[in-house]
């Protein structure tokens, strides 16, 4: 992901208008509210940050990046999801040739009315933010730009997964919708310095142009993107709230009644040039849950560095977007 059109002053006064260190929120108390009956594990998430990272960069057309792909697809299938791969030949900004692998895992594949909840899986090939010249050609772990979302569609998959098994069946109602959980390739490996917007979410572009299945589609979609470190809250992003204003107030409610408010905050942040772009722009109303450093106003400080690793990862973050997600998942 990219800051496009990203007003770092603007946002960072937001903040500190909203305290440049949020404080809890209380939660509200609505009678037509129903809590999600399952709980997210922020423990077990970690664990699938860690695993991703284990592989070294899953930069694109590494081993890395193959060996966690089929890793990611094996966690999937073992939930019991349905899972497809889309592959698809690309070209890199610079013309290198690019083999992508968007990963596509289905919940309650039966059901036609759907959801999707996404986040990329491929990591930048260079840390060209970082303070050291140094480490420009640098691959970076991307622990907390692409593995944290991951790690969280991960969670939630398994965690819905024992709602549908023999001993809970009977007492867990299973969410009303189908999910389909999808992981994009080749996200992350777009220009810098001379912005370009076509380079980055290339295989977001290819899904919006190519979808995984004949008719498909779905009612909206909620990616993720940089849900994993310390110190950080998520603004109303600008494009999502041109393409699916409802979707975004109504997470963000759900986050505030489920006692997330200190994370999701009532502000309004820039336009990101992200995987829910391709999907608003082919009809499927999308929004991006993206990391912002709460004293900052920025990006988090290990974006593009190769400090995104596992040191940097917060389990309470992770907590509070996978629970915000099955919180709405229940609730819709």
């Amino acid at each position: 992901m990219v800051n496009s059109r990203w007003s770092i002053i603007s946002l960072a006064l937001v903040l500190v208008a909203c305290g440049s260190r949020p404080k809890p929120a209380d939660v509200e108390v609505n009678d037509d509210y129903t809590p999600s009956p399952l709980t997210f594990c922020e423990d077990s998430a970690y664990q699938y940050v860690a695993q991703q990272c284990s592989y070294g960069p899953r930069t694109m057309n590494s081993r890395a990046h193959d060996l966690c792909g089929d890793w990611i697809a094996g966690k999937f299938r073992s939930f019991g999801l349905a899972v497809c791969d889309q592959y698809a030949d690309g070209r890199l900004h610079d013309g290198t040739k690019i083999r992508m692998r968007n990963i596509i895992a289905s919940y309650r594949p039966e059901l036609s009315d759907r959801i999707i909840i996404s986040g990329h899986w491929d990591s930048r090939p260079w840390a060209d933010n970082d303070d050291d010249e140094s480490k420009h050609t640098t691959p970076i772990d991307g622990a907390n730009d692409g593995a944290s979302s991951i790690a969280v569609l991960l969670e939630l998959a398994r965690v819905l997964s024992i709602a549908t098994t023999d001993t809970l069946s009977d007492t867990i109602a299973l969410p009303a919708i189908g999910i389909d959980f999808i992981c994009w390739d080749a996200e992350d490996s777009g220009t810098h310095g001379r912005f370009s917007s076509s380079t980055w979410c290339l295989g977001s572009q290819y899904w919006a142009n190519h979808r995984h299945a004949d008719d498909y589609n779905a009612r909206y979609g909620i990616n993720l993107d940089m849900v994993g470190s310390a110190q950080t809250v998520f603004c109303r992003e600008t494009i999502s709230m041109q393409y699916a204003p409802t979707v975004v107030s109504r997470v963000w409610n759900i986050a505030r009644k489920a006692g997330y408010g200190r994370y999701f905050l009532d502000a309004d942040g820039g336009e990101i040039t992200d995987d829910h772009v391709p999907l608003c722009r082919s009809g499927i109303p999308c929004i991006d849950i993206i990391g912002i450093d709460s004293e900052q106003g920025t990006f988090p400080r290990t974006w593009h560095t190769i400090d995104d690793n596992l040191d940097n990862i917060h389990r309470p973050t992770l907590k509070a977007v996978g629970q915000t997600m099955l919180e709405v998942i229940y609730n819709n």
